[in-house]
């Protein structure tokens, strides 16, 4: 009974502080606050930012709306909306608004004067045990569906320049792959030109969900931007029950757990038998939040298939395969897999050593801690520091500072 009452007192406690409770304990426990740790997939909750943003955004008819509409208004109005119910009749969202809520006044002293958006990262950062940070919006995620193209286009804009001017705009461990709203190419390439260079901008993102054929010559334009200044592309992922193969679920759980690697997988294929992976040889694709299970499924199937069709993807020099272990993959939600050895088989068909990257897609309830890679019983200590922050450092050219030694307030008593 008194393990019972425990865990019910522990459900109420919605605060940040408690979010984070037993993250700093397990960090200490099995030290990695010695390891360099690159978080490479953290979220911000941009709809409490809005009315920042809205300085931001250039198009006067998306601007008005900022203007004049509540959040909640703003969120239903502008953002495409999928079924599902994802915060677990409110058991996940309670959390989560809770980790993204802190306000300056609970940082630390020496933090006042920050903006509270850097501040909060910072916190979480300490607790985690992540020496760097590249954070990306939330709510956003689902623009690729939007009918509205200019709308995409100008919340980019509000987002980014909000982003990289206001909350972190100096050299720091926060850093950021922006948004790039790819419906609209000449936008995304004014965007790249815009914010490329910025000191804390290290590559560009496109959304996996959303309908445009990424091959089509339109785009060329935002591929040849990102190869000229040999900027990494991610391609996140998320769940879209509404797709049409998926409306033949009668559960939002089965759309969340095939729809991260389903459009992670059509993303990649096009990327691969397109051709543009050669044609694009400075743009590192970077796969997020699909997991690792489904690589070996496309490792597999890639290959088979170019086997015995080569001929209509005339412009690879090599195997589907050897292009996928060149890509990077960010490791939340770590797919869990009792048996280790069907795990260290996993990582070594993509080369998961040299090329998985730690991410905690923290604030989501479900955000994996550093110890998800530190604790996988078949990897070396020094392959778990590669994962955890080596691999990512060599991608983004990061050099190897301790967020202690940026920060050491955030470490006093």
């Amino acid at each position: 009974m008194a393990s019972e009452l425990s865990q019910v007192e522990v459900r109420r406690d919605r605060s940040p502080t408690a979010f984070l409770a037993n993250a700093e304990r397990e960090a200490e426990r099995r030290g990695i606050y010695d390891a360099l740790v690159v978080d490479c997939d953290c979220h911000l909750l941009e709809p409490g930012a809005f009315n920042e943003m809205t300085a931001h955004i250039s198009n006067p008819f998306v601007r008005r709306q900022f203007e004049r509409y509540p959040t909640p208004q703003l969120l239903y109005t502008l953002f495409p909306s999928t079924p599902g119910d994802r915060t677990m009749q409110g058991r996940i969202s309670g959390s989560f608004a809770a980790a993204a809520r802190t306000e300056v006044s609970e940082t630390p002293r020496a933090l006042d004067g920050m903006h509270p958006t850097r501040a909060t990262v910072l916190r979480s950062m300490r607790s985690i045990g992540i020496d760097y940070s590249v954070l990306f919006p939330t709510a956003m995620l689902t623009l690729g569906l939007s009918p509205q193209v200019e709308v995409e286009v100008a919340l980019a804009q509000g987002f980014n320049r909000w982003l990289v001017r206001d909350v972190i705009p100096d050299e720091g461990p926060i850093k950021t792959m922006l948004y790039l709203p790819i419906g609209d190419p000449d936008a995304s390439v004014a965007l790249i030109e815009e914010l490329g260079e910025a000191s804390n901008v290290i590559g560009f993102l496109i959304t996996c969900v959303r309908n445009q054929p990424l091959h089509e010559n339109r785009f060329v334009k935002v591929f040849a931007a990102l190869n000229e200044r040999r900027l990494p592309l991610a391609f996140h992922s998320g769940p879209h029950w509404s797709e049409e193969s998926f409306r033949q679920f009668n559960r939002f759980i089965s759309a969340h757990a095939l729809g991260f690697p389903f459009f992670a997988m059509c993303q990649m294929t096009n990327w691969i038998y397109s051709g543009l992976a050669e044609r694009f040889p400075s743009v590192t694709p970077i796969f997020m939040e699909a997991g690792i299970a489904w690589l070996p499924f496309m490792v597999g199937r890639l290959d088979n298939e170019y086997r015995l069709r080569s001929s209509e993807a005339p412009l690879l020099t090599k195997m589907p395969s050897d292009y996928i272990r060149d890509f990077y993959y960010t490791s939340q939600p770590l797919d869990v897999i009792e048996n280790q050895h069907h795990m260290q088989a996993i990582m070594e068909m993509f080369d998961g050593e040299n090329h998985l990257l730690y991410a905690s897609d923290f604030p989501h309830q479900d955000f994996d801690l550093p110890s998800t890679i530190w604790d996988m019983s078949f990897l070396s200590e020094d392959a778990r520091r590669k994962i955890l922050g080596g691999n990512a450092a060599r991608l983004f050219n990061l050099p190897d500072v301790k967020l202690k030694d940026r920060h050491p307030e955030l470490f006093e008593p």
